[in-house]
């Protein structure tokens, strides 16, 4: 096991945000708790982090001026979204330690490579093939069969960048309406339930997970997540210990997710993983008043060198995602025993917009 190097922050010093939305937001929120102090780089003005920060940069991730008068400010440097660009990360590294590691980002941006990545692990993903012109969209489709999921192999995310291919479909319709030049074809898996592991890991390999999510997606986004997931204490053990092994052949630092499909196969219930996701995640906001640390927190603590926490779950937690119009109803979650409104301070609701969320936990004993 490799052991990170790693300064060893105190209460005062600055952590640095690539990126201005809720995750953020949240990412400050829990390090102000901490004593640290942050600062948030993002070019959208109208970023909510910036509203619970004292110093933010608004300039584009390409600005090397910006860039490094903001890691000169910053003891180290973290990032809300996977989609960093590879100069920009670049350049922040040179200067100061950016965690999770650059590296990371080379695996977790490019799907092909993730989950060659994951294959060579031993862990299971559905079958997949490489795909960069239609003729090897037609192959690929005669190999893995149909229905399948064709995907650019870059820069998607809430279902954008992806289509389902049915038997029957115009293959060279597909491809461009893709309008990409790499995708990932992979085989349509009959699911019986997504199930998500946050797990944190420290520079010492210390790892720690939250107990394993069941997650519902409405229009691809994700709408509600529950803790404990309804699966057996044994598959669940499964679902950590995959991430956890995950965690740690990237050498990783900080909180990551890991997305799960629980599927029936001859052999008995199997675990299939969909995807990596290098950073605080939507499917992990229920540990925020469900559990006695919150991923924020965790992230905040395992950047800084500080000891990870054992996170306990306070009860039973639903997370509901407040999605564009959902947010108007946030005054009526408000009078809801046990339930927590959390709003993200975003403008205007526009559909597929993750406006705020809201946690209910039901405490053993039904309190």
């Amino acid at each position: 096991m490799t052991v990170i190097p790693l300064k060893k922050l105190k209460p005062g010093d600055t952590i640095g945000i690539l990126g201005g939305g809720q995750l953020g937001r949240m990412l400050a929120m829990a390090a102000a708790r901490l004593g640290l102090r942050c600062q948030v780089f993002s070019p959208d003005p109208d970023s909510p982090a910036f509203d619970v920060v004292q110093h933010a940069t608004c300039a584009e991730y390409a600005d090397v001026e910006a860039l490094e008068l903001f890691a000169n400010d910053c003891d180290v440097i973290t990032y809300e979204f996977e989609n960093v660009p590879s100069a920009t990360a670049m350049i922040l590294d040179a200067r100061r330690p950016v965690l999770p590691a650059q590296a990371i980002l080379t695996t977790t941006q490019d799907r092909l490579i993730e989950k060659d990545f994951i294959t060579k692990l031993g862990i299971g993903t559905a079958a997949y093939a490489d795909v960069s012109s239609v003729s090897e969209l037609r192959t690929a489709v005669e190999t893995i069969g149909l229905p399948a999921v064709i995907k650019t192999r870059r820069f998607g995310y809430d279902g954008k960048g992806q289509a389902i291919i049915r038997a029957g479909d115009d293959l060279s319709q597909v491809w461009e309406d893709l309008a990409t030049k790499s995708a990932i074809l992979e085989a349509f898996v009959p699911f019986e339930r997504e199930i998500s592991v946050v797990a944190a890991r420290g520079a010492d390999g210390q790892v720690e997970c939250f107990d394993v999510t069941q997650n519902e997606h409405r229009d691809h986004i994700l709408k509600f997540s529950y803790a404990p997931a309804d699966v057996s204490d044994e598959l669940a053990a499964t679902a950590r210990g995959i991430a956890e092994k995950i965690a740690g052949a990237l050498d990783y630092v900080g909180v990551l997710a890991v997305e799960l499909f629980v599927v029936a196969s001859p052999e008995g219930t199997i675990l299939l993983v969909n995807e990596i996701a290098p950073r605080v995640h939507n499917s992990g906001h229920w540990t925020l008043d469900g559990a006695s640390v919150s991923q924020f927190e965790q992230h905040i603590r395992a950047i800084a060198g500080w000891p990870l926490a054992k996170p306990v779950r306070h009860g039973q937690v639903t997370m509901t995602n407040l999605i564009g119009d959902d947010i108007l109803t946030y005054e009526n979650w408000m009078t809801v025993p046990g339930a927590t409104v959390h709003l993200y301070g975003k403008g205007t609701p526009k559909p597929g917009r993750k406006m705020g969320h809201v946690t209910e936990v039901t405490r053993p004993g039904g309190k």
